[in-house]
Parts: C-alpha cells; sequence; structure tokens
C-alpha cells in the first residue's frame, strides 16, 4: 500500500473537518471532492468571481450535509475568522493566479494573495487550526538555467504574481517561528485536468489551446514554441495537498515542496499531443497551426521541477504522466465540446 493509500485509509478511520478556499475553482473543487470522497467534513470558502457554480452543485451532490459553502473574500479578515472556526485543516487555494493579469495590475494581486493570504493565517493563529496548507508556485524561481529546480535553490520572482507567491512563503515561515503553527507550501508547476477554465484573456494554456481547437479558433505560442514546462496533472496535485496535509511534522515546522510531475514539455510538443488526441473527434483540427508571437513580459523560458524532497518526506509518487492526464482532461473536453456543438 502507498503513503497516499494509506492517507486515504487513515481519513476514513478518522475523519477532520477541512476548510478549503477557492472551493469553487479548478483545483480547489478537485481537493474537496477528493475529501468528500474519503468521508471528510469540507467548509469551502470563496467569493465566487472566478469559480464556477456548476463545481459547487457536484460537491454538494457528493457531500450532501457533509459539505459547507461559506460565500467570502479573503479580503474580509473577519469573514476569515468565521470561516476557521472549528477547523482542522486549512487547504488555501484562494488567489489571482495569472503571471499577465499580475503585470497589469500589480496592486490588486498583492491584495488577493499577499493580504488574503495573512488573513488566513492571522485567523488559523485564532483558532488554532492543526495544519496550514498553501498553494505556492514555482514561478518563485524565475527563470533559472539550474533545471531540474530544487528547493534549496535560490528564488527570483520576474512578475507581482510570484513576489506574492513568495511573500506567502515567507509569511508562512514566520508565523511557525513566531506562534508554533504548523504550515506546508506547494510549489505548483503547471496544473491541468477537468474542470480547468478555457475561457478568460489568462486562461492556462491546455484548456485555452483545447477549447480553441474545437471552435476551430487561432491559438497563439508566445515565442518560438521550444519554451519548456512541467505540466502537472490534478491528480497528483491532490495527492500533495493531502500528504501535506496529514504527514507528520515537528510543532512550529514550516516545509516547502515542488509539487510536479517532473519532466519538461515544449508548447510545440504540447499542441502536437492535444491536436493529435482532438483529431479523431473534430476532423478539422488535422491541419490545425499555431501562430506564433513575441514573448511576453514576465513569462519564464523554462522550468522542470526536482520532486526528491517531496518524494522522501511526503511519500509524493506523482503516477500520472503528462500524456495519461491529457488523455483524461481531453476526454473531458471533447464532451463539453461536442454539447456546445449539439
Amino acid at each position: 500500500m502507498t503513503r497516499y493509500e494509506q492517507t486515504l485509509a487513515s481519513l476514513k478511520a478518522s475523519p477532520r473537518r477541512w476548510l478549503v478556499t477557492g472551493v469553487a475553482g479548478f483545483i480547489g473543487s478537485s481537493l474537496a471532492e477528493a475529501l468528500l470522497g474519503a468521508g471528510q467534513t469540507v467548509v469551502g470558502f470563496d467569493n465566487l468571481t472566478s469559480g464556477k457554480t456548476e463545481n459547487l452543485r457536484l460537491l454538494q451532490a457528493l457531500g450532501d450535509s457533509r459539505f459547507q459553502l461559506i460565500e467570502g473574500d479573503i479580503r474580509d479578515a473577519k469573514a476569515c475568522l468565521a470561516a476557521c472556526d472549528g477547523i482542522d485543516v486549512i487547504l488555501h487555494q484562494a488567489a489571482q493566479v495569472s503571471v499577465p493579469a499580475s503585470m497589469v495590475d500589480p496592486a490588486t494581486t498583492h491584495d488577493i494573495n499577499t493580504t488574503g493570504f495573512l488573513n488566513v493565517l492571522v485567523a488559523a493563529r485564532e483558532h488554532k487550526v492543526r495544519r496550514v496548507v498553501y498553494a505556492s508556485s514555482c514561478a518563485v524561481y524565475g527563470d533559472s538555467t539550474a533545471l531540474p529546480l530544487s528547493e534549496d535553490q535560490p528564488v527570483q520572482p520576474l512578475s507581482p504574481y510570484a513576489m506574492s507567491k513568495l511573500a506567502n512563503e515567507v509569511y508562512a515561515g514566520a508565523f511557525c517561528r513566531s506562534y508554533g503553527m504548523t504550515a506546508v507550501g506547494l510549489r505548483y508547476f503547471n496544473v491541468f485536468g477537468p474542470r480547468q477554465d478555457p475561457n478568460g484573456v489568462y486562461a492556462a494554456v491546455i484548456p485555452l489551446w483545447a477549447a480553441a481547437m474545437i471552435a476551430n479558433r487561432e491559438i497563439q505560442i508566445f515565442g518560438d514554441g521550444s519554451t519548456t514546462r512541467d505540466f502537472c496533472y490534478i491528480a497528483n496535485v491532490v495527492q500533495a495537498n493531502l500528504l501535506a496535509a496529514t504527514s507528520e511534522f515537528e510543532t512550529g515546522s514550516h516545509e516547502v515542496f515542488n509539487v510536479a510531475a517532473g519532466g519538461r514539455t515544449s508548447l510545440n510538443e504540447l499542441f502536437e499531443m492535444i491536436r493529435s488526441e482532438l483529431a479523431p473527434a473534430f476532423p478539422h483540427v488535422e491541419d490545425f497551426k499555431p501562430v506564433y508571437r513575441d514573448f511576453r513580459a514576465g513569462d519564464i523560458r523554462h522550468s522542470q521541477a526536482e520532486v526528491a524532497k517531496a518524494r522522501r518526506i511526503l511519500g509524493y509518487d506523482p503516477v500520472c504522466s503528462v500524456a495519461e492526464g491529457l488523455r483524461e482532461a481531453l476526454a473531458w473536453y471533447r464532451n463539453a465540446g461536442k454539447s456546445v456543438e449539439d
């Protein structure tokens, strides 16, 4: 039995009360879905500005009385304090997640990501929450050429978004040292999967491209397509969160882990993988070609994670590859595309 399987069995035997911020979003709803499936009680916290009501309907159907939604904003300190009452573990996912959006409006990104997280930490301290697990980002590393990236490498944020995530790590460490709290930061590397929103100017690349191909719209690649990313399927992210929430740490500890698949996929390779997967269901995709544009400010050229620390300490095992994850994710987008066509 793997460490993750042991964790799920332990949770089912001894349920906890969890707060998931950003619960209506892609990652937040996926975490809540896994927790409810493991017999846990979940309090969801979301201001519903970018989350989806259909995600909430899924959680309400799955959890029934074990799922409660609190509509609120992490920028509201009183709302955070109320949401943390009686909570054992916090999984903090609420954020402004776009690098380009942060370049346009750095103040709002700081307000949501940094001040909002501070409000969550203060509320967790007041209610003596056992564990805070929060979403950081590989963006904190900047454009390092020393790949794969390990947690002990220097950080050099290139965008206000990246800086806000680094500030979260610094704040979490300070709170753990000052107040005896225990927190874990997870540096996500390009997460993807079903229910990830393809709409909006700053949508993540996989859902954006899948939706564009299905609808026969132009796809833009910023740069020459040689840019690489460590794409990580959502199942790996769920695993990492639950392991981080339940692993043994000394009181007052703060740890940071990379969460990724540990590989590199270029944008040109990704484009071909998506095109090939969609072509049987959408014949017009067969001869699809991207349009290349200039590189964007704040974008990182290459990224790949070293996940040895998470394997060693958490028992993390990213069993779902990019190809396997794409098959599952694109099956969801194929069905969504056909329903639109119908």
